[in-house]
């Protein structure tokens, strides 16, 4: 059968339900309507099994559709579109596929049938319209935990091999009491819609352990999520009972059909014109995410794309998104803090209420934007975890960590921070290996330690990696320690990514992305509890003391670490300072930072004189 020669059908939906096409496909009890946005004459194909039904859409405005009365949730489709009929198209707002997305060098030929090697879209269950979620749970000023949520449970030994690197792994009793014994606020999941690996990793047989390379953006990865949507809204749902949130990291600002030579899989075969930004001179695809491609944000059917999908994932019970090299978010071609997409946002009546946070940074033109995002939205402050390395490893001021401890208020303005601060994250160095790794060590990437971050502010505490030698193992526990106190006694929100609390290692690779593999598994039973029960420690102090918002000091004593109040030429040759805040029923905060003896010093008591 060609594939745009399609056998036609003779039903249509009853006339009471017929309504402008809402995108994707949509279940009723008349049937099934599917629309989709394409420049070009577009076939609605079906499959049962290995065999495919074609039906012809109609079009208007850009705008494809077709009733079919005979389809009904649990049905698989895909979709021809005329600009090279032989590629089977990934609906972009499917919401389950029924496959992984896997790399393969027919994706990028021209006229090469791909029903084969492309996932399809299942038809979803009749909309619930059910009521209005909850307000976000989680709060600013709390600590958030990113999850890998593969790697997070891959080696745990309490949760069951079946369910182990799932969505619904999250949910286990024993995650549950880890989560809560360090009063984590919100959990944030690395990307969880379905990825497809970059076509240089498989030839060296790697795969993509990220998923920061999206097709659909609504679609979530059947290898985290056999059960679909209801997984994670079940998983979303425990969690909350639990007094925990969750928030989603999401990738709007390219897909992973890649550069011209990549693969055609939903969006290019769709309308390559519309949904990538393309510069004006030679025509060429912008490369402002370091990826082949950018998302054009200029064009309000992409803002649309984006708006539905984080209402689809709001309505699933999460209580906010942080956004991927966020600034490719405003561009149209250049950052724009009054974009759209923003305003878009704040007047959706869901949305508005989600809790927002922006990787404030991409490699295009004027593409670090920290401290430029709207007021509502919270930013990953990359000045904080280098300035806090920096002071620790031995080569920045007292009064620049001073700084950064009090909020950022260099960057950030207003009555409180929008800081979400960090010492680790995903990518780079993990905590344990910024104190044993002055270098990079990525050769198993396959890039000839060629990628991954340069330059990571760390230090080896003399000696390369793992170290038998006593002094330097407790040098290294020590500069942890310091670096996880200076963490939880800053003003602003804290983030703390999964295993740092126990002392993960990826033996010092710094760009984790494609080791699916023990490399960034969590080693859940050679964790070290001493570790562990520091952070417990430091969070139920955080917790108690009342630093777990975002204001600004304002009742602030600095001290000279003899005692004295410190005066302002001394912070440049400070080794450190001590912070004294007032407390509730009388009590004082006490923030002792001594870079001198490698050590913080917390305290939460009736005024204190003096320091013992």
């Amino acid at each position: 059968m060609s594939p745009l020669d399609p056998s036609m059908g003779d039903g249509t939906i009853g006339d009471a339900d017929v309504a402008a096409p809402t995108l994707g496909a949509t279940a009723s009890a008349s049937g099934t309507r599917f629309a989709v946005r394409s420049a070009t004459p577009t076939t609605l194909c079906l499959f049962d099994g290995d065999t495919e039904r074609q039906m012809q859409m109609t079009g208007t405005d850009g705008i494809w559709s077709v009733d079919m009365p005979d389809i009904s949730p649990g049905a698989l489709y895909g979709y021809r579109a005329a600009a090279d009929a032989a590629k089977l198209l990934v609906d972009p707002y499917a919401i389950e596929i029924d496959r992984p997305f896997a790399y393969d060098a027919r994706l990028g030929q021209p006229g090469v049938d791909t029903a084969a090697i492309v996932p399809r879209a299942i038809v979803p269950a009749i909309a619930d319209k059910g009521e209005t979620p909850q307000p976000p749970l989680f709060k600013p000023g709390r600590l958030i935990y990113e999850i890998n949520v593969r790697g997070f449970t891959m080696r745990h030994p309490d949760v069951p091999p079946e369910q182990r690197g799932t969505i619904a792994a999250l949910a286990h009793p024993s995650v549950i009491a880890h989560l809560r014994a360090l009063k984590v606020g919100a959990v944030e999941l690395m990307p969880i819609v379905a990825w497809i690996d970059e076509r240089h990793l498989p030839p060296l047989g790697l795969s993509n352990a990220w998923g920061y390379n999206p097709v659909v953006p609504m679609a979530i990865d059947p290898r985290l999520a056999p059960g679909g949507v209801a997984e994670l809204t079940q998983t979303i749902a425990t969690l909350r009972a639990a007094g925990i949130g969750t928030i989603l990291d999401l990738v709007f600002n390219h897909s992973g059909e890649s550069d011209v030579d990549g693969p055609t899989l939903s969006m290019r075969g769709l309308d390559d014109r519309l949904y990538y930004a393309r510069r004006p001179d030679d025509d060429a695809l912008i490369n402002d995410t370091g990826t082949g491609n950018t998302l054009d944000f200029s064009k309000p059917e992409v803002r649309a794309l984006v708006v539905d999908s984080l209402r689809h994932f709001a309505r699933a019970g999460v209580d906010g998104f942080r956004f991927d090299l966020a600034p490719v978010l405003a561009r149209g071609p250049g950052f724009d803090p009054r974009a759209p997409i923003f305003r878009e946002i704040a007047a959706d009546p869901l949305l508005s209420t989600r809790v927002l946070i922006a990787e404030p940074w991409d490699i295009g033109p004027g593409g670090y934007q920290l401290g430029s995002f709207p007021d509502r939205w919270l930013e990953w402050n990359d000045r904080y975890r280098d300035d806090v390395r920096r002071f620790w490893r031995g080569d920045a001021s007292a009064g620049t960590l001073a700084t950064r401890v009090a909020g950022s208020s260099d960057i950030f303005h207003g009555m409180g921070t929008r800081s979400v601060n960090f010492v680790a994250a995903h990518d780079g160095f993990t905590l344990a290996d910024t104190v044993a790794y002055a270098e990079r060590h990525n050769q198993a990437n396959g890039e000839d330690n060629r990628d991954g971050q340069g330059e990571n502010f760390s230090w080896n505490n003399g000696a390369e990696g793992p170290s038998d030698d006593a002094a330097i193992r407790r040098r290294r526990d020590l500069d942890v320690r310091a670096l996880l106190a200076t963490l939880f006694a800053s003003k602003g929100t804290i983030m703390l990514t999964a295993g740092d609390e126990f002392g993960r290692t990826q033996h010092g690779n710094n760009n984790a992305y494609a080791q699916d593999n023990e490399t960034s598994w969590l080693d859940w039973e050679r964790r070290d509890t001493s570790l562990e029960e520091f952070v417990a420690a430091l969070a139920m102090f955080r917790h108690d003391a009342g630093l777990d918002d975002c204001a600004f000091l304002v009742h602030a004593e600095w001290r000279y670490l003899s005692g004295p109040s410190m005066t302002p030429t001394a912070w440049e040759e400070a080794e450190g300072f001590e912070l004294r805040l007032p407390a509730r029923d009388g009590q004082t905060i006490m923030i002792r930072i001594d870079g001198a003896s490698r050590r913080v010093t917390l305290a939460l008591a009736h005024l204190l004189d003096s320091v013992a």
